[in-house]
């Protein structure tokens, strides 16, 4: 049962909805938090006044609507009054027609305060985002971050746009129904109050268990969508169909989607059930006012039309009550929305831009490695604090199996590097990286190898600062890496990991990343040099051919050289690439590495080998080995020291050799 009247019917369909959002967290509301919070209402506050102003104005007219019934009852009608009866009406017919037109244009400041807010946020958020180091996202789940930029950012908008306002509302409308059925009749206004503490105690009662029956629905679908998610995907699709674990699937989504439909028809039975109670002790109220009141009305206390005035109020009181009571909870689940944007806003920056820091316009590409240490930080400082979000993806653990989290008993824990904890014979260690020393002069190839974890690709993210050493400095033309901007730093240098990512968009787009504004010549040159314009020449709509996720629709040899085409465009004076090949064919290796040749060919070069070309070429090979540089020289002095470096030639490099 819902009630009507303005604002009382309110009170049913709301808190359905906010039984679905409350969390177990229970903030501290301080004054300094909520200062913080109302700190993004200011910039809207004219238009908050507005809406109080209208407020007010919805409010008067709403309480003027029983009055004019009771004029009509009466008065026009028992004394047979044409004119009262045409005013009455009249008026009757002008509240609606006001009402609706203020109501839109409540909704109108109330969705640009909204809004505003959301786009306030959000942009800060992702801006904070955007300046966060390397380690803050391999610690991250992907799926928090959306949940802050998404539902915690509207969950913060809702406490300035609606929880606030809902609560002025309620308020107002509280104080000024029960002022006017005091004038009314005070002792039906002493009954109506005394009944709605029991009114309260068994709706909070029923309402916790509907509430747990929503979580429940909520993660129960949160399970099933991310089974979906994993197995109808190109990569889950291509996995079920090879190991031919269709039926089986099918069969897994059958429970998924019975559990579903059985908590959906649970949900709804509680729900019927809870509103009726709800409507069960509000008809008691009611009730009892009627009864009272009517006895009063034979005993000619009062007149007919005052007691249905008094119904009318009754019901817009016990809404307004209903909403109070909940106004707690619903600003309390905005706030947590709040704490969580802003511990976000809030994370220290990691790798930071001096306020005076140079800003690179002619670099010639030296650059010197002065006893460089750095390790990977495990602690769970500057990073985001674990959040159970009901019915997320993302809080799914075990996509499949459905099985709880296990907990620790003993195993490796994994670094952010994908290491665990030492063990023997591994490259496994407590520093990535322990006093790297060497010095490259422009224009020259230094070629890194070393066993697969003995801190290459570490060292080459030390180069465009994604992560800073502890001890030590990096120095490009005599500058330390501190002291200049990341901006004129990253434009500098161009790199080419070994997981070549593209955007699910056109070739043009993925390749304009690197250069904004360049022209198709611009384009066609760089995709000539890296081998890759008559492959995309010959696609049906060329340079605009869409990718796809990942760039999931193009062979590897493809995207590499795409990537590389990106670099080119980009023109850096220092560049570092991961020469991971050996998953390729025959043709693309080979025209990836006749463009790798004419990308190096006078700019300063970083690589990883993997290739006997690369490292023949090379005027400088480090050798590394569990984070340190054991040897360091060319190729043939190298081969006389009969160390590592000799290992790994007669292992791996000569065999490539011999094959070539």
């Amino acid at each position: 049962m819902m009630y009507g009247g303005h604002g009382g019917g309110g009170f049913g369909g709301g808190r359905i909805r906010r039984l679905s959002s409350v969390e177990d967290e229970t903030p501290q509301i301080t004054w300094k938090l909520l200062k913080r919070v109302l700190s993004y209402a200011r910039p809207y506050r004219w238009k908050l006044v507005g809406m109080l102003f209208i407020i007010l104005a919805t409010t008067g007219l709403a309480l003027l609507t029983p009055l004019l019934m009771r004029d009509l009852i009466d008065n026009a009608l028992p004394h047979k009054d044409v004119s009262r009866l045409i005013t009455v009406t009249l008026g009757l017919l002008f509240i609606p027609f006001f009402s609706a037109g203020i109501n839109i244009l409540q909704r109108w400041l109330n969705s640009a305060v909204g809004e505003g807010v959301t786009y306030d946020l959000r942009v800060a958020l992702f801006a904070h985002l955007q300046e966060m180091s390397l380690r803050f996202f391999t610690n991250t789940k992907s799926g928090e971050l959306m949940s802050r930029l998404n539902n915690d950012v509207t969950g913060a908008q809702n406490a300035i746009s609606n929880t606030i306002v809902s609560i002025i509302t309620q308020i107002i409308q509280v104080v000024a129904v029960f002022a006017v059925m005091i004038s009314l009749e005070w002792r039906l206004t002493l009954i109506s109050i005394a009944i709605f503490p029991f009114f309260i105690f068994a709706a909070r009662r029923f309402s916790n268990r509907l509430r747990d029956i929503v979580r429940e629905v909520m993660d129960a679908n949160a399970r099933m969508n991310a089974m979906m998610g994993e197995t109808l995907n190109i990569s889950g699709i291509l996995l079920v169909k090879l190991f031919g674990r269709g039926t089986a699937e099918v069969q897994r989504f059958d429970e998924r989607a019975a559990h579903v439909r059985d908590m959906g028809r649970k949900r709804a039975v509680w729900g019927v059930m809870f509103f009726a109670l709800i409507g069960l002790f509000s008809a008691i109220g009611t009730a009892i006012v009627y009864g009272v009141g009517g006895y009063l009305v034979i005993q000619d206390v009062f007149t007919v039309g005052t007691i249905v005035a008094f119904g009318s109020y009754l019901r817009t009181l016990y809404g307004a009550l209903q909403d109070l009571a909940n106004a707690p909870v619903d600003f309390a689940s905005s706030v947590v929305s709040f704490e969580r944007v802003f511990e976000v806003i809030d994370l220290p920056l990691e790798v930071e831009e001096k306020p005076d820091a140079i800003t690179l316009t002619t670099v010639r590409g030296d650059l010197i490695f002065d006893d460089v240490s750095f390790r990977y930080d495990l602690q769970d400082a500057n990073l985001l604090r674990a959040v159970q979000r009901f019915g997320q993806i993302d809080s799914v653990q075990t996509v499949l199996s459905g099985a709880p989290n296990p907990k620790p008993n003993g195993e490796d824990a994994l670094s952010p590097n994908g290491e665990t904890t030492p063990k023997p014979n591994s490259q496994a260690r407590e520093d990535a990286l322990a006093h790297i020393t060497f010095e490259v002069k422009s224009g020259q190839l230094v070629a890194l190898v070393g066993p697969s974890g003995a801190g290459k690709t570490t060292l080459t993210y030390l180069i465009p600062r994604l992560y800073d050493p502890q001890i030590g400095r990096i120095l490009l033309d005599g500058h330390d890496l501190r002291d200049v901007t990341l901006v004129s730093l990253m434009a500098q240098i161009g790199m080419v990991t070994q997981e070549t990512h593209l955007f699910h968009d056109t070739i043009r787009t993925n390749l304009l990343y690197a250069k904004l504004d360049a022209t198709q010549t611009e384009l066609e040159s760089a995709a000539k040099a890296a081998n890759i314009h008559n492959f995309i020449a010959g696609l049906p709509n060329g340079y605009d051919t869409i990718v796809g996720e990942r760039g999931y629709r193009l062979s590897g040899g493809e995207k590499q050289r795409i990537a590389l085409a990106r670099v080119i465009l980009k023109d850096p004076r220092i560049l570092v690439l991961d020469e991971a090949t050996s998953h390729l064919d025959s043709e693309s290796e080979s025209l990836i590495q006749e463009a790798l040749k004419r990308v190096m060919a006078g700019r300063t070069s970083i690589v990883i080998a993997h290739r006997l070309s690369t490292i023949l070429a090379a005027d400088l090979i480090l050798v590394m080995d569990r984070g340190q540089i054991l040897e360091r020289g060319t190729h043939q002095s190298l081969l006389g020291q009969g160390g590592l470096y000799a290992h790994l030639y007669e292992t791996q490099f000569k065999r490539e050799g011999e094959h070539d």
